[in-house]
């Protein structure tokens, strides 16, 4: 299966990005061969719609799910239409996240797990 990591960083030992639409990037890895690439999220930075651009852009890669530490209502919506089961309160590294959805340890949530433009707060004041 095809997983979308949020991450922090481009391997698997990087962190798990807590913030689907506005990941500084996402790993996508194959959980059955282990083979992993990075994907640098172009949406991060967007004034808005960042959610749902980013969510397109996992999908247009083939993802089928997705592990992050929360996911807003717009990218839900588009990863739900998609068809794509989303794990939220995952953390840690990328590497551990795979091995806890492996190992049937993340469950599935079926409604967003935080308000529109969450992943902005932490953004404002900052250079």
């Amino acid at each position: 299966m095809k997983l979308c990591i949020s991450s922090t960083g481009r391997d698997l030992s990087a962190a798990v990005d807590p913030r689907f639409g506005r990941a500084a990037g996402y790993i996508l890895v194959d959980s059955d061969s282990g083979a992993f690439e990075y994907l640098e999220n172009a949406a991060a930075m967007s004034g808005g719609g960042a959610g749902s651009r980013a969510a397109q852009t996992v999908i247009n890669k083939g993802a089928q799910a997705v592990l992050t530490g929360n996911v807003g209502p717009n990218a839900f919506a588009v990863l739900s239409a998609a068809g794509i089961k989303m794990y939220t309160g995952v953390s840690g590294t990328v590497q551990a996240a795979v091995e806890a959805f492996k190992g049937g340890q993340l469950q599935s949530v079926d409604a967003p797990t935080a308000p529109a433009h969450a992943g902005t707060g932490g953004m404002r004041g900052r250079s």
